[in-house]
């Protein structure tokens, strides 16, 4: 099996071994290929089976382009870089790593907080510099300091980061109000859900830690930002287009919003003086990274091997464990009434019998694996591809 690695320095530019990957074929690693739509994506990809990548974008150009791919494994939670809905029809699953940075990210965003309230990396670059040496008193400091004790912190987006970052935060004695289209025990148990204007009017830091759909991008847009407090403190380790920076400019520089921390250095916010820019490492620690490529190629052997699918951004995740039979197969097919029995009535016909079997949807779509006493032939898969609303056949084991 052919497996390129589009954009592995990212996330590892030699820290970790991909070794894991290697055990599953012949793995081609490039530091970098492209960013934007470039022929040279599906150039590198060639005949290659899987591809691995992080922020290498993937569009329906090059899916055609690539028509021996059997699965596209994002190194990232995020994955709007793919063209994950064509995929799908291709029998493409996009499988993310939505777990493997939750701690990570969650630390990074209070760590910010915290040196937006008390500006620990300028003071230690000033005292480097000789500034305290040379100072006459004891103690200076060049922004006013923020207590964060008895504050109020407002989290758009309290899914598994967000509920982390809200349990530090209440450990610092600080209220957390949350809003989330998605209600939650979890986000119950250490936030208070608010509608999303209650939590601009009331916070006095505002976390982003929401996806990126249409829905949420530009949330923070000049219309909003005039509900918030004077003063506020913005933290965004979740996605730069969330913000709408041109409106972003405009209350930084009337001091409607105190300051901006982001993980995403735009072309725009590397200009604002108060704002605090890091490169995009909130998930970069070495555990993150190792825990992520770990995760990636299980989710990648598990759908190769068994055709279990976890962690599809595409596909419904679907789990039948080791296949039993003397041939397990793998159905794509439109989620309308009777696809199971007319699978199962093709079936019957050849006297075939179905060992175990299980069918999940999303949306449109759906996902059947069987495990069968006997292998198909080549009439029985013709068949099978036959039916009306059936997209792609797969022989996972047998025949």
């Amino acid at each position: 099996m052919k497996i390129v690695v589009l954009d592995g320095y990212t996330e590892n530019p030699g820290d970790i071994s991909w070794a894991p990957l290697e055990a599953l074929g012949a793995v081609t690693v490039y530091d970098r290929t492209a960013y934007e739509e470039s022929p040279l994506i599906a150039e590198r990809i060639g005949d290659a089976e899987v591809i691995v990548i992080n922020k290498t974008p993937i569009s329906k150009a090059t899916i055609d382009a690539c028509p021996n791919l059997k699965a596209i494994a994002v190194l990232a939670t995020g994955y709007n870089v793919v063209d994950y809905e064509y995929a799908r029809t291709k029998n493409i699953p996009v499988m993310n790593v939505p777990v493997y940075g939750t701690d990570n990210v969650s630390q990074f965003a209070i760590g910010l907080l915290l040196e937006a309230c008390s500006h620990i990396g300028d003071h230690d670059r000033s005292v480097h510099a000789g500034e305290w040496a040379s100072n006459p008193d004891w103690c200076y400091w060049h922004h006013p300091m923020i207590e964060v004790s008895g504050k109020t912190a407002g989290i758009i987006g309290l899914g598994r980061i967000g509920v982390n970052t809200a349990k530090v935060l209440r450990a610092l004695n600080v209220r957390v109000l949350a809003s989330d289209a998605h209600e939650s025990d979890a986000g119950r148990a250490v936030a208070e859900y608010v509608s999303l204007d209650e939590l601009l009017a009331q916070s006095d830091f505002i976390f982003l830690h929401c996806p990126l759909f249409p829905a949420t991008e530009g949330i923070i847009n000049a219309a909003n930002i005039a509900k918030m407090k004077d003063g506020i403190i913005l933290i965004n380790n979740s996605r730069g287009p969330l913000v709408v920076e041109a409106d972003l400019a405009a209350a930084l520089e009337s001091g409607k919003v105190r300051l901006y921390v982001t993980d995403f250095a735009n072309p725009l916010s590397v200009t604002f003086p108060q704002a605090i820019v890091t490169p995009h490492l909130g998930a970069s620690t070495e555990e993150a990274e190792d825990h992520c490529a770990v995760m990636a190629v299980k989710e990648l052997m598990d759908y190769l091997d068994n055709g279990n699918i976890r962690n599809s951004v595409n596909y419904p995740d679907c789990d039948m464990g080791v296949p039993a039979g003397a041939q397990r197969i793998a159905l794509l097919h439109k989620n309308v009434p009777n696809m199971i029995g007319q699978i199962s009535s093709v079936l019957a016909k050849q006297n075939i019998n179905i060992d175990n079997m299980t069918n999940k949807s999303r949306g449109a779509y759906a996902y059947t694996l069987l495990d069968l006493e006997t292998c198909l032939t080549a009439e029985d898969e013709a068949a099978l591809r036959a039916i009306p609303g059936v997209i792609r056949f797969r022989a996972v084991t047998g025949g």
